[in-house]
């Protein structure tokens, strides 16, 4: 079984390749950094989809961008975020293969559903981007592909302390008054895959730890 995880090579990502290793099912795992795939260059995605061709589970994972004031974003932010977490992700859903029985998750963020003034940028494709594999689901089901699209919340990362800056005064607001690791996420990735949980396709699940207010 092969897997190929996006942004693999720090945080959520990481901690997803890093269970596939593990996993002895798993006997090809490509897991890339942005040194090798930088996904906002859709000529380097191009050259990754020609080399790789096809998977069995493909992670959609990538890095996102600085919070910052709508009216305070550039032009060359909103190409750059397109082709990032929007268009390289469509292009490579058009030209890589998913195996039959295969598994797609998308990692997106809590913010899709809560969005946060400050962060347009991510939420507007991120959302736009969940959009499409809901739509894709159907299609995808005929082979017994599942379409998961996973939108964390406060995870221990580089990320969020760029974003919050003190972790542990942060913590006291939430509901568990920690954040969450990401080995819990990589564990609930690879257990979907691992146990061949194929009737969980098109939705969306919410890992924040009861962080957000929203009910459906």
């Amino acid at each position: 079984m092969k897997a190929i995880v996006l942004g693999g090579s720090k945080g959520i990502g990481e901690a997803i390749a890093s269970e596939f290793v593990a996993w002895p099912s798993c006997d090809e795992i490509v897991s890339t950094s942005s040194s090798d795939l930088d996904t906002s260059d859709i000529s380097q995605v191009k050259d990754f989809v020609k080399e790789q061709k096809e998977t069995d589970i493909l992670v959609l994972n990538t890095g996102g961008p600085p919070a910052k004031d709508f009216y305070e974003i550039t032009e060359s932010e909103w190409l750059k975020y397109y082709n990032q977490l929007f268009y390289s992700f469509v292009y490579i859903l058009q030209n890589l293969k998913i195996n039959d029985n295969g598994y797609i998750f998308l990692i997106s963020s809590h913010q899709i559903k809560e969005p946060d003034e400050n962060m347009s940028l991510s939420v507007s494709y991120r959302l736009a981007f969940s959009s499409i594999l809901k739509l894709l689901t159907k299609n995808y089901a005929k082979r017994e592909v599942s379409c998961i699209n996973i939108a964390p919340g406060p995870i221990g990362t580089q990320r969020l302390v760029n974003l919050v800056g003190d972790i542990n005064e942060f913590q006291k607001e939430l509901p568990m008054r920690r954040v969450g690791r990401v080995r819990e996420l990589g564990l609930f990735v690879k257990s979907i895959v691992e146990n061949n949980i194929k009737y969980l396709t098109g939705v969306t699940i919410n890992f924040d730890g009861g962080y957000n207010k929203y009910v459906i």
